[in-house]
């Protein structure tokens, strides 16, 4: 197993975590801004501008990318049919579905809207990785 992880393309796992996260700016922030914003209950207001929110999606969206570049190459996934496959599985099992669980609180007044939101960025986020993944294959 450690052998084949020596393989990794990290170029690819490069562009494909900075198209990850260069979407999650645009789809916060430009592409669904006022919607994310009435999912958290601040619908007139400027959303922090903080570093935690920047070097924590980032950091978040690098290690996604690399799982998925991981479990690729274990998998011997090297076609865009068995990669979209993948995205699904792991788009919808784990990253779309513990996205809503996590939405799911008290403290969040529309989970449901925040999750298909939140959900349906790293769903297209993770086939967008994984589709670079594979293409920039060796």
């Amino acid at each position: 197993m450690v052998t084949q992880l020596t393989h990794l393309n990290w170029a690819g796992i490069g562009l494909a975590f900075f198209a990850y996260f260069v979407l999650g700016a645009l789809w916060f922030t430009v592409l669904f801004n006022k919607s994310y914003r009435v999912s958290l209950g601040r619908p007139g207001e400027t959303l922090p501008n903080s570093p935690i929110f920047i070097l924590g999606p980032a950091i978040c969206s690098f290690l996604i990318t690399l799982a998925s570049a991981i479990l690729m190459e274990l998998l011997n996934i090297s076609d865009y049919a068995d990669a979209l496959l993948f995205t699904g599985i792991v788009g919808i099992g784990f990253l779309f579905a513990n996205t809503v669980n996590i939405a799911i609180n008290p403290n969040m007044p529309r989970p449901l809207h925040y999750g298909m939101i939140s959900g349906a960025y790293h769903l297209v986020g993770i086939g967008l990785a994984n589709t670079i993944l594979v293409a920039m294959q060796s």
